[in-house]
């Protein structure tokens, strides 16, 4: 089967531009004395931050691509005929938000008819994005970057978004192989495996759009994309990532 052709610069360059653009409007409200919190039909928390950056980013994908798709968080799918599927979560970490915390991100992916083209994880209060197209490499403002190259497991520094709905007994396993656990989550705790601070990045639980640019992202950084059952699929509702040296060790102690 022949390799799926590069992705469009452009299209990677417009997708970083809206990321961009969505976090300035969400460092308004960051740590606003002002800031509502509302709850959705399942619980968790929305702010307006929320919903004016995904009105934001549908606005400017149907200036530029109007016969695109697109699928969000905050807001109903859109169907498209270009062939192309943006897939977009405004602030991606709404809770730590909430709390004034500055590891929230903006998340922008596009999909083609080859599969993950462009992935863009953007931390608006840390001013640090980290992006990557498909055939072009993975970098964080500007520069390339890639994951680190550690093979062994005890010591090695594993992130998630919180622990509190880990299955006991995965708990249980990760703990006991001794790796360093730390609760770096939501987009952040990708951006640090795939620029090589952290080695692997695990969600138990998570939407389409928590997880649309990793694919892309850690192939370009010489890293590995998977749910728990060892497939590149997003969509599964399971995310694992890692330095793809531990990739195989961290699913056999996930699964366990």
């Amino acid at each position: 089967m022949a390799a799926a052709p590069p992705a469009d610069r452009d299209l990677l360059e417009l997708a970083v531009d809206l990321a961009r653009g969505a976090g300035e409007l969400t460092l308004q409200w960051f740590r606003s004395p002002t800031l509502e919190i509302e709850r959705k039909g399942d619980g968790t928390p929305v702010t307006e931050a929320d919903k004016r950056a995904e009105r934001f980013l549908r606005e400017q994908i149907a200036k530029h691509h109007p016969d695109d798709a697109v699928i969000g968080e905050e807001e109903d799918d859109v169907g498209g005929t270009s062939g192309r599927t943006w897939i977009i979560d405004p602030i991606d970490g709404t809770k730590p938000f909430t709390h004034g915390v500055p590891l929230y991100c903006n998340l922008v992916a596009v999909n083609d008819v080859h599969g993950p083209a462009v992935g863009v994880i953007n931390l608006p209060a840390l001013g640090e994005t980290v992006y990557a197209g498909r055939g072009l490499g993975c970098f964080a403002n500007g520069e390339p970057v890639r994951v680190n190259n550690r093979a062994d497991l005890p010591g090695a520094c594993l992130v998630s978004s919180a622990f509190d709905y880990w299955p006991t007994n995965m708990l249980l396993a990760v703990k006991e192989a001794g790796l360093a656990m730390r609760t770096w989550g939501d987009g952040y705790g990708y951006v640090l495996v795939a620029t090589g601070r952290a080695e692997a990045m695990v969600d138990p639980e998570a939407a389409i759009w928590d997880l649309a640019p990793m694919p892309v992202i850690f192939r370009e950084a010489g890293g590995r994309f998977t749910d728990f059952g060892g497939m590149e699929d997003p969509s599964s509702g399971t995310g694992v990532a890692t330095n793809g040296v531990l990739h195989d060790e961290m699913l056999r102690l996930l699964r366990r």
